[in-house]
């Protein structure tokens, strides 16, 4: 017999993606994961600005962000820089999310890391 609450939870994490920012200025990161609350719906709130570390050591800026709902029209988002970007999650929740990065940002594939369930790919976001 099934568990109808485990059934759920299974659903739920189905549809969360992880996204890491980094290689980019705090406004640039403030930039993506604006568009990604435009999006979707994410841990981050949208007054959460992303502040630099000191010094110079690389800064990864992180979300969660749930995909389960079809994404909302937004307008394109401007960028001092191109961004890197990874999402991490299943196959249909990360392609979900690129799929609304690409309406938002010009989305270039970098690489991804496949597994049984899980998929991680990276991305390069610029401004269209």
């Amino acid at each position: 017999m099934r568990d109808p609450e485990a059934s759920g939870q299974a659903r739920e994490q189905a549809a969360q993606v992880q996204v890491e920012v980094t290689d980019c200025r705090a406004e640039d990161a403030h930039a993506v994961f604006g568009a990604l609350n435009a999006l979707f719906t994410s841990n981050r709130s949208t007054e959460d600005v992303p502040r630099g570390s000191p010094g110079a050591k690389p800064t990864v800026w992180a979300a969660s962000v749930d995909v389960s709902e079809a994404p909302a029209e937004v307008e394109p988002r401007r960028l001092a820089e191109p961004v890197t970007v990874t999402l991490q999650g299943g196959y249909r929740a990360v392609h979900r999310l690129h799929a609304g990065l690409a309406r938002t940002f010009t989305v270039q594939d970098v690489g991804s890391s496949s597994g049984d369930q899980e998929q991680e790919l990276q991305l390069r976001l610029h401004s269209r």
